[in-house]
Parts: structure tokens; sequence; C-alpha cells
């Protein structure tokens, strides 16, 4: 077993950041930041959405869409089990 240099490490990290298109985009959102006209307060914020993180308000959004859709799905199971006993019931009537 080889013992690798600190300078291999790193070597081998900056090809594997290369090959995985991680530099390419880097460079992409820092020239993007760059060119801007109006350099943002907040750097790492314009970073994060130029690499699509989710801001606050969508996962502000999200949240409150998946609260409405969990109330939604409780409202229907609850009228699918109405309507079962229901059914059950006029069945047991016909026989």
């Amino acid at each position: 077993m080889s013992v690798q240099t600190t300078e291999q490490k790193k070597e081998e990290f900056r090809k594997y950041l290369e090959k995985s298109g991680v530099v390419d985009q880097l460079t992409k959102v820092l020239v993007g930041l760059y060119e801007e006209p109006e350099k943002p307060t907040h750097a790492v914020d314009f970073i994060k959405k130029c690499l699509g993180a989710p801001s606050d308000t969508d996962i502000d959004v999200l949240r409150a869409d998946n609260d409405d859709l969990k109330r939604h799905r409780s409202e229907l199971q609850s009228k699918i089990e109405a309507l079962q006993r229901e059914l059950e019931t006029e069945k047991a009537k016909q026989q």
C-alpha cells in the first residue's frame, strides 16, 4: 500500500473536480458575478441562485403547498371511507 503525498491528493481532487464539471460550473458562476453591472450585496446568495439552490421563498411556498395537499388528501380519504361505508350499507340492505 503506497502512501500518497498531500500534493498527489490535491492533484487527484483537482482532476476529479475538472472531470465532474465542477470547475467549469464554478467558473461560469464567478464570471457571471464579475460581469454583473451592480454587484449583489450578498455574493453567496447570488452564487446559490446561479447554481439552482432554492430560495427561502421557494421553500415557504413548497411547504404551504405541501400542507394544503396533505389537508386535501385527508379530506379525500375521509370521503372515500364514508362512501365505502355507504356502499357496504347499501349492499347489506339488498341482501
